[in-house]
């Protein structure tokens, strides 16, 4: 098992087994640079005190993680190696960029200058690492960061998370909103979007069981089976409520289908994308609309 970085260091060694913790989920509080080599490589061997000494010297603004490709064949080829060396930068779990062969320490001090974080985008990340443990300040720091930059929208997106855990709906829908003018919303925006309408839905007072009852006596009443759809899911019995839902779209009444469609759509929106729930109904709406 890999260790963790000596902090006066900044260099660890990963494999298949641990590239994952050392560089993926690292990536999501510094920026990595991930160096992929071999020991019978000369070029790699040459390069690889050049990003070391740079590791050091940033001391902490980037973690320089190294991956024999000999024993990480499975990452390495995960990230499409062909030759080596072969360095990538990564940050929040992304890739960045990438170069391939031996370059000069000048060309590559430049290189990772330009991937470093902005002043902005370091404050979201140092206000990840305090939402466990302080609130109001990571809550400063995310509109520190806004401040700085008003078009970083993980700034954004990131304090609209931070007041909905807080239970502060009213506050994160203005943030949500704010991003919507722009005419798009990231993913993690729409999911937190979906997640303001769940929570509107579960401030109502619903009693499914007498929904359930007036839904099988009243069969065409398409309002109370909408409003079945929107209780169940906002008591997150989503399987029930995209069953509820697609039955509306079905009956394609352009009254009910828009809202009915757009339930479903925030439930896959919570729900893990490629998990069979999701799969198996957006095949299903997908059918029902076209």
């Amino acid at each position: 098992m890999t260790e963790s970085p000596d902090p006066k260091n900044w260099i660890v060694e990963a494999d298949d087994a641990s590239f994952q913790s050392e560089a993926v989920e690292r990536s999501r509080d510094v920026l990595v640079v991930v160096d992929f080599w071999a020991a019978w490589c000369q070029p790699c061997r040459m390069l690889g005190p050049i990003l070391e000494q740079l590791a050091r010297e940033y001391d902490g603004k980037f973690v320089l993680v190294k991956v024999d490709t000999e024993k990480a064949p499975g990452i390495a080829g995960g990230f499409g190696v062909q030759s080596i060396p072969a360095v990538y930068a990564m940050r929040d779990g992304q890739l960045l960029d990438y170069f391939v062969g031996l370059l000069p320490e000048g060309q590559i001090r430049g290189w990772i200058d330009r991937l470093l974080p902005t002043p902005a985008e370091q404050l979201v990340a140092e206000s990840r690492q305090l939402e466990s443990t302080d609130d109001s300040a990571a809550e400063a720091k995310l509109r520190e960061a806004i401040e700085l930059d008003p078009n970083l929208a993980a700034a954004s997106i990131a304090l609209a998370e931070l007041l909905l855990r807080q239970g502060r709906t009213d506050d994160s829908r203005a943030v949500i909103e704010t991003l919507e003018q722009r005419g798009f919303l990231e993913p993690e925006a729409e999911k937190v979007k979906a997640e303001l309408h769940m929570a509107e839905q579960a401030d109502k007072t619903v009693d499914l069981e007498a929904l359930r009852k007036r839904v099988a006596d009243e069969p065409q009443n398409l309002q109370a089976r909408l409003e079945l759809a929107e209780g169940l899911a906002a008591a997150k019995d989503y399987e029930p409520a995209l069953q509820t839902a697609l039955a509306i779209v079905e009956t394609h009444n352009k009254e009910f289908v828009d809202p009915a469609r757009g339930l479903m759509i925030d439930v896959f929106r919570l729900l893990d994308d490629s998990g069979p729930l999701v799969t198996e109904y957006r095949r299903r709406l997908s059918t029902a609309l076209y």
